[in-house]
């Protein structure tokens, strides 16, 4: 045979070999693909629906599969966000030429254990990121030399990380942030001087140092180590890192100075240094990193001044914040073209602002309140008319405000109280389209306010100036506003009656001008007004008896005018925390509602009023004398009159601690139709309905038909627990009105007593009707389970996301979910809840946040409670409602609660399936979990089975992992998971 037609033969041989080669790997590694899917998966949503045999055994088109398209060969799966279910799915790893491996954000759980990884030691990437991983990290076999990207955040992770993570030879990216790893950072990290992204963020490690070993790692690009208990001084290694892009030690105890070698972070663009115990001054040698463009130093304790060269950075966003600052701002710093945040506020910066501030650069946030600043403000500092914000109230500028500000159509939000500004206002700046909030106080501006106002106006607050001239009539037609406070000015004319149109309006202040004419009575759209302040005017006529009819009216103060007639009865229908009268020309009989010693000062200054109780008023007028006899027997009359209507006062004025009334204060959250007097003389053993640690709760039927619920706390003043609690609720309650929160209605304390009053719930609590033996039957509808879930997170979402400030309740439970006559939900007991803008400033509690079994775990060793710990809670009361158990039931076993057992119940094998089928499935989970006594003909199992995946993304261990409320909302709603 010819040697070019062997050769030929041979090549075709080999060609042939080839391709059947290839034939077989993907046949082989179809069969790995399905057997994982069927044996280590649970694919509920159907994602992998494609993943099926075909002709060709060509996985290569698959969801989430990846192949070489030289060769075919598999490198690459990614089922990331597919809603998978089970173990880690190792036996991926028998396919050779796999280099990528991800799984992130699914349901993956249990541990990982080292035999598992033995098959994946030629990955390239592993991604397990945003799962249910639990147990300490796995020790990696040293055979994983080409791993290159390991991200193992968001999971369960406990312990120290393994020693083996400091071996990988080529490994650039590590994240193992947002688990509850607690160890201490380890040094042998400094060993990857390949790595690029090292990120270990929020784990509760044990306080330690920053290592200095990593100052080796000199290709790195982000070190992300924010919250993960660093103690001790940033270590001078640090400025080796001369790769560094994002540098991110925030919300740690590190304390010393900045180090000056932190000039040697030469490309570094972020630095976030915030929330720490910083002190001293700024390192000059930050102001040569030429490649910085977000600066976060804010709530330390650094002091000096900002370096001068730090106007040449290429900073989007400065903030120092929170610190102890000190002289002037740097005239340079106008010099930065890419300044578009600048927040100095709360320091104690002087002199004047850079002239040029704004001039060369697109401001759009600026804040330098609180501080120590004079002169003007920069004219220019809107000139690329991008400033949104502008804040600086509590300093010393002077002079008026810039022409060129009335030009700023961005403009949003203004608050420039407190200052020394003067002369007119610029009319064009009131007729800003975009302005929302508008704070001027205090300064010595002059002039009248505009009649082409901004329409978009929320707040105008213009207290504490100069102004002049009238009540603007074009304030009328700004339907938006809540609050208008002009007092303190130098305003006349009347206040046009167009004003009571205002539908949003909650208060009004226009004391201490020369108003005239008549206070506008036709206040029916008033109804969210609580504030109506008049005072020291030169207002005539007679008080409106209509504002007796406003619902919300606490403070009412109408002093030093010149109005004249009665004091209407109406305004006793008000629970008002202020009312004043005093200095008015009034006459006639005091309303009883108003005769007692808290209101006295507030009636004063009416040499026409009298009272028949309070002595300090003049007495009402007597009838002319009768004859002698009918003057000894009307004496007698009287006297015996006047003893027994004294001794009934006495006896009816005495509240529960005993005492007088002027010894105690009540307070009307709602328009309600009683009093203390209605509420106390029910307050008896017969009328209790529950008991607590903290007091009585008592069922009240009033004279009117209606029902209450009255809280009487144990002790008062001097308990502070009990002081806590009441404080709590009424500063909450008090100021909340949304459908799926209880209503408080009344409080009342005194020396040694608290009660608070609530609308009546008549089926009680969620806890009772789930778990109390009479009751049982009446939650067997799975619908109104349904709807109670729906009701009470969308309570909770607005105290989160809709309340300002937002409060976090603490305390959530089915106890604490009462139901009225249509079973409609009401969260309640807001005894131990805090805004988070309190919970911020007073640091750790003083006594234990929630109930046994609803309790978050990372309460353990943070002793915080933050929104996402009522989220957990709340996961615990969906699961009492899909199971009709308690969360601490004996059936669960020893040191079991319920998400422990439903966690096992649900991800365990089932005993029909065998080993390798995880998840459970809708039959095994409903014959589990499902509570017996719900009836079969109204159940919608896979809407049961939705609530329950809702229930455990609420009770992840890692609060990092829980959607907000506002997402559970939009999960129980839309019944699908995302």
């Amino acid at each position: 045979m010819p040697q070019p037609l062997f050769l030929f033969l041979l090549l075709c041989l080999l060609c042939s070999s080839s391709g059947l080669s290839q034939v077989l790997s993907l046949e082989r590694e179809t069969q790995i693909l399905l057997g994982v899917k069927n044996t280590q998966l649970e694919d509920k949503n159907k994602s992998l629906k494609n993943w099926v045999p075909n002709t060709d055994h060509h996985p290569c088109n698959w969801t989430g599969i990846t192949c070489d398209a030289r060769n075919h060969s598999l490198v690459s799966i990614d089922l990331s966000e597919t809603g998978i279910y089970g173990d880690f799915p190792f036996g991926f790893c028998r396919i050779h030429t796999l280099q990528s491996l991800s799984v992130a954000s699914n349901f993956l759980t249990n541990s990982i254990s080292p035999n598992s990884l033995l098959l994946c030691s030629h990955l390239r990437l592993l991604n397990l990121s945003d799962n249910y991983f639990v147990g300490v990290l796995p020790e990696f076999p040293p055979d994983f030399t080409e791993l290159r990207e390991l991200d193992l955040s968001k999971n369960n992770f406990t312990g120290d990380i393994p020693a083996s993570f400091g071996q990988f030879p080529h490994l650039r990216t590590l994240v193992l942030s947002g688990n509850l790893l607690s160890g201490t950072i380890p040094p042998f990290l400094g060993n990857l001087s390949e790595l690029t992204r090292l990120e270990l963020a929020y784990n509760p490690f044990k306080p330690g140092p920053l290592p200095s070993q990593l100052g080796n790692l000199s290709n790195l690009e982000t070190l992300f180590l924010a919250d993960v208990n660093l103690v001790g001084e940033i270590p001078h290694a640090i400025g080796n890192l001369t790769s560094l892009k994002n540098f991110d030690l925030s919300q740690n105890s590190l304390s010393g100075t900045i180090p000056n070698s932190i000039s040697g972070l030469r490309n570094v663009e972020q630095i976030e240094l915030f929330e720490n115990q910083l002190f001293g001054e700024l390192p000059q040698g930050l102001g040569n990193l030429s490649s910085l463009i977000c600066l976060d130093l804010s709530q330390n304790a650094l002091t000096g001044k900002l370096p001068d060269t730090i106007a040449s950075l290429h900073l989007q966003s400065l903030n120092l914040n929170d610190n102890f600052l000190r002289g002037e701002i740097p005239e340079s710093l106008a010099s930065n073209p890419n300044l578009k945040q600048l927040k100095l506020f709360n320091n104690s910066f002087t002199g004047k602002l850079p002239r040029d501030l704004g001039r060369n650069s697109d401001i759009e946030d600026f804040d330098v309140s609180t501080n120590d600043l004079v002169g003007e403000l920069p004219k220019y500092l809107c000139q690329g008319n991008k400033l949104e914000h502008l804040i600086t109230f509590a300093n010393r500028f002077s002079g008026t405000l810039p022409d060129q500000y009335g030009e700023c159509r961005s403009l949003q939000y203004v608050r420039i109280q407190s200052n020394q500004f003067s002369g007119p206002v610029p009319p064009s700046f009131w007729a800003l389209a975009g302005l929302q909030f508008l704070e001027m106080s205090n300064n010595r501006f002059q002039g009248s306010v505009s009649a082409s106002i901004s329409r978009g106006l929320t707040k105008l607050i213009l207290s504490g100036n100069s102004f002049s001239g009238q009540f603007p009539m074009e304030i009328c037609e700004l339907h938006n506003l809540m609050e208008i406070d002009f007092s303190k000015n130098r305003f006349t004319g009347e206040v046009p009656t167009c004003v009571t149109k205002l539908t949003k309006l909650q208060k009004l202040r226009l004391q201490e001008n020369m108003f005239t004419g008549e206070i506008p009575s036709n206040v029916t759209h008033w109804t969210d007004m609580t504030e109506l302040d008049l005072s020291f005017n030169r207002f005539t006529g007679s008080i409106p008896s209509e504002l007796g009819n406003l619902p919300d009216l606490t403070y009412l103060d109408l002093a030093v005018n010149s109005l004249t007639g009665e004091i209407p009865v109406e305004l006793t229908n008000l629970r008002l925390n202020q009312f004043n009268v005093s200095g008015n020309k009034l006459h006639g009989v005091v309303p009883l509602g108003f005769n007692r010693q808290v209101y006295l000062t507030g009636l004063m200054g009416n040499p026409g009023l009298c009272s028949p109780v309070m002595k300090t008023l003049p007495p009402c007028s007597k009838r002319r004398p009768f004859s002698l006899l009918a003057i000894v027997v009307l004496v007698c009359c009287v006297s015996l009159l006047v003893g027994s209507t004294l001794w009934f006062l006495k006896s009816k004025t005495r509240g529960c601690s005993g005492k007088s009334k002027s010894s105690y204060m009540s307070t009307a959250f709602q328009r309600v139709g009683f009093n203390e007097e209605d509420i106390v003389p029910n307050l008896i053993s017969n009328n209790v309905i529950a008991t607590g640690s903290s007091g009585r709760v008592y069922k009240v039927r009033l004279k009117t038909g209606q029902t209450v619920a009255v809280k009487k706390l144990f002790g008062g003043a001097q308990k502070p627990d009990v002081e806590m609690v009441f404080r709590a609720e009424i500063e909450t309650l008090g100021r909340i009105r949304h459908a799926n929160i209880v209503k408080l209605l009344f409080s009342c304390s005194g020396d040694e007593f608290r009660i608070l009053v609530y609308e009546y719930m008549e089926n009680g609590s969620l806890g009772d009707v789930l778990h109390g033996e009479d009751k049982c039957g009446e939650l067997m509808d799975w619908p109104r389970r349904f709807a109670i879930a729906v009701g009470a997170a969308q309570g909770l979402a607005y105290l989160h996301h809709d309340s300002v400030p937002a409060i976090v309740h603490r305390d959530v439970k089915s106890n604490n979910i009462l139901l009225d006559h249509e079973f409609v939900p009401r969260v309640a007991d807001f005894g131990l809840a805090k805004t988070l803008q309190r919970e911020a400033t007073q640091g750790a509690m003083s006594r234990v946040a929630g109930s046994y079994g609803y309790i978050a775990p990372e309460y353990a060793y943070t002793m915080k409670v933050t929104e996402k710990s009522d989220v957990y809670s709340f996961g615990v009361v969906l699961m009492e409602l899909i199971t009709g158990k308690r969360p601490n039931d004996s059936s669960f076993g020893e040191n079991k609660d319920i998400v422990k057992w439903i966690t096992e119940t649900v991800l365990s094998p089932s005993p029909e399936r065998g080993s390798g089928d995880i998840g459970g499935g809708k039959d095994y989970i409903m014959s589990q979990i499902v509570d017996p006594r719900l009836n079969p003909a109204t159940c919608d199992y896979e809407e049961i089975e939705k609530v329950l995946n809702v229930a455990l993304l609420c009770t992840s261990a890692f609060p990092i992992n829980r959607p907000s409320m506002r997402r559970v909302v939009e999960l129980l709603k839309d019944h699908k998971l995302s």
